[in-house]
């Protein structure tokens, strides 16, 4: 590889709060090679995120769906890609996603021990749990020298989107958003239920917060739309002025301009969360069968509201015991004053 500029191909994950932090990845290689190139193999969705991403140099989307092994995708993409990057980076630990690489004839493929992907990968890494204990500090050490016997206390440095200035002011005028100072809410968690703060709840805290003089937005995809009209739902028509269900309405990336529009952002341990703390927003995090150990907000400015049950964190997506005590012992009232004392501190 050459070091005065390498070209860098990543193998993105395949989800929106890992698509965010592996730019602590991409951040780390430009830090260490200030003129390397680096590429991302990636869903198409995630291309939007990736423009925002100052370190990407160019995005190489595979449109093959959640669990299909795509062949012919993949071999045609590998094709296109032969004799542009020295070093490849693969950061799923399944063995097709270790194809492209290997299919481009890329000299150096790194990657963790996985589906016994010894022959696509020439740097098999062993994966230390203990080590690497969290998802950003696997991403990061992917791109630094192998030392298996070191310690994980390496700089990660925080992922940081770019904002479009423009695309925001559009967008509080295109969805009629109440000039009030805005705190976002996302209920969303695609996982599944056991890392979903109750709905009443979220209603019940936008009913306090307009009351004390801000507005509302929820935010998220299309199949959040009916968790939004919950949520807002039932509001005065007072209140409902300065309440938006903005679920389904916007695109991912009208997401990053819009998140950085909040004063705060309350929210499960979702991809959305980690695009709220990438643009800097104020985060107030839920963690129900997760923990904040494993993937937490890559910023300091958190709040984490997390119980640590005896039986906390399953990992489970829905609560094998039957009552999510994790989510609906976590009142509102803990939220409400996280929420005003992070406010009055800034």
């Amino acid at each position: 590889m050459a070091e005065e500029a390498p070209r860098f191909l990543v193998v993105g994950p395949s989800w929106v709060g890992d698509m965010v932090m592996a730019q602590s990845l991409f951040i780390t290689l430009k830090r260490c090679y200030p003129a390397a190139t680096i590429g991302v193999v990636a869903p198409p969705w995630s291309q939007p995120i990736l423009a925002r991403m100052a370190e990407v140099d160019a995005v190489h989307p595979l449109a093959v769906k959640h669990g299909e092994f795509g062949w012919k995708t993949r071999r045609v993409l590998a094709r296109k890609l032969r004799g542009r990057y020295d070093r490849a980076i693969v950061l799923p630990r399944s063995w097709k996603s270790a194809l492209v690489p290997f299919l481009a004839r890329i000299p150096e493929r790194v990657g963790f021990l996985g589906e016994q992907r010894y022959g696509l990968l020439n740097e098999r890494r062993t994966l230390d749990r203990q080590r690497l204990d969290q998802t950003v500090k696997r991403f990061v050490s992917l791109g630094l020298p192998d030392s298996p016997t070191g310690s994980g206390d390496f700089d990660c440095p925080a992922p940081q989107l770019r904002i479009d200035s423009d695309n925001r002011a559009q967008l509080r005028q295109r969805l009629g958003l109440s000039e009030r100072p805005a705190i976002a809410m996302m209920p969303g968690a695609e996982y599944g239920p056991a890392k979903q703060w109750p709905l009443a709840y979220f209603h019940e805290l936008a009913e306090r917060l307009i009351d004390d003089g801000f507005a509302v937005r929820v935010v998220g995809g299309p199949g959040d739309h009916a968790a939004g009209d919950d949520i807002v739902g039932g509001l005065s028509h007072a209140h409902s002025a300065h309440a938006h269900n903005l679920c389904g309405a916007t695109s991912l990336v009208d997401a990053v301009d819009l998140l950085a529009d909040c004063e705060q952002a309350v929210t499960n341990d979702s991809g959305l969360m980690h695009v709220a703390a990438a643009v800097g927003t104020r985060v107030q995090a839920i963690y129900g069968s997760s923990t904040p150990d494993y993937t937490p907000p890559l910023t300091e400015n958190t709040r984490v509201h997390y119980l640590a049950l005896s039986c906390s964190p399953c990992f489970q997506r829905v609560c094998p015991l039957g009552h999510t005590n994790c989510l609906w012992h976590l009142g509102v009232e803990r939220l409400y004053q996280g929420i005003h004392q992070d406010q009055a501190s800034v």
